[in-house]
């Protein structure tokens, strides 16, 4: 009986079969009443009392679960959690929490993540990428731009071909923080060819262990899109010398990194935009935006969540003419390579 009031149904069953019970009592001592057997009103006081203790154990008993229940679902189709679609402390049945049970082993990052890189890969043949061919004739040409005297052209072609063979090859979950900032700092080259001088990068390291948060494991790809961005929505359209700083401290439990840029910002519908979408959990974050020149942040945001839970991801502040902020929020979790 006990196992019985775990669950929401048994607890219905109970508080309806107390309420016939108080319901037959009102009226076993109501017809006693008539029949003049009883004589004092106390005794029809009896059932009243019992009857309001009874709709107080409904409220606290069945109301509250439920609505918390209610709550969860709601956030659940939302897709702000993937964690529970019931209350874990009172579920509505043995079924429902075997099929939450269910829900959460098929939802396992691992399976997620093992998913995501077959997606990728599949999006690469679909594309008709072929790497080598791809690094084969990046080389080529920067062979022939040595050989002309062209070391611009050389050094340019060098470090797209090391963008892409980062990019493409080993589609992994983790990588480490050192590698994340290489392949940025090699994306921000190539784009100094573009703007010249009046791009600046600056990387600051808040924490007197460099080498040990160097290592701290990261997401693949969550550091170059969030650049991408801020050149061509924040630091293009801008006048003067535009400054993007990559600012990492860390925390007793976390790594956070927080990508600034000096450009035009954004307007405050846009950045409601941005908030919403960031809220909003979908399976597609592999999925490629076009019109955001690259992968977008939304994506970044979901696969941080996929990998490590709720609440870690992105932050996004911005004030126009002023700049904008990316606040990327990570367990500290340093990087084993037998784990890749």
């Amino acid at each position: 009986m006990g196992n019985q009031l775990k669950y929401l149904q048994g607890r219905v069953f109970v508080f309806l079969s107390l309420l016939l019970l108080f319901l037959f009592g009102t009226f076993v001592l109501a017809l006693l009443y008539q029949q003049q057997k009883i004589v004092s009103m106390l005794y029809l006081s009896i059932p009243l009392v019992l009857t309001i203790g009874d709709l107080i154990l409904f409220y606290s008993w069945i109301w509250v679960p439920y609505q918390r229940t209610k709550h969860i679902l709601q956030l659940f189709s939302s897709g702000y959690t993937f964690e529970s679609i019931i209350d874990k402390h009172c579920p509505l049945n043995r079924e429902m929490e075997e099929v939450n049970d269910k829900i959460h082993a098929l939802l396992n990052t691992d399976q997620l993540m093992n998913a995501s890189k077959r997606q990728a890969q599949f999006l690469a043949l679909q594309n008709q990428i072929n790497p080598h061919f791809l690094y084969n004739t990046l080389e080529g040409i920067r062979a022939e731009a040595l050989l002309a005297g062209l070391q611009s052209v050389a050094s340019m072609t060098e470090a797209l071909s090391t963008f892409f063979r980062y990019t493409i090859s080993n589609v992994e979950n983790l990588v480490t923080l050192e590698q994340e900032l290489d392949n940025t700092r090699n994306y921000f080259f190539i784009q100094q060819f573009r703007f010249g001088s009046r791009l600046k990068l600056k990387v600051e390291i808040d924490d007197d262990d460099k080498e040990e948060v160097l290592r701290y494991r990261i997401p693949k790809l969550t550091l170059q899109p969030i650049v991408e961005n801020c050149i061509i929505h924040g630091l293009e359209c801008k006048v003067g010398e535009g400054l993007l700083r990559l600012h990492i401290e860390t925390t007793e439990s976390r790594l956070l990194i927080t990508i600034s840029d000096n450009g035009v910002g954004m307007e405050q519908d846009v950045l409601d935009t941005m908030h919403k979408n960031l809220s909003v959990r979908s399976f597609d974050y592999t999925k490629r935006e076009e019109h955001h020149g690259g992968i977008a942040l939304v994506n970044v945001n979901n696969r941080i969540k996929l990998l490590f839970g709720e609440q870690y991801g992105l932050i996004v502040t911005s004030r126009v003419k002023v700049g904008t902020d990316v606040l990327i929020t990570l367990p500290r979790s340093v990087f084993e390579q037998e784990r890749l």
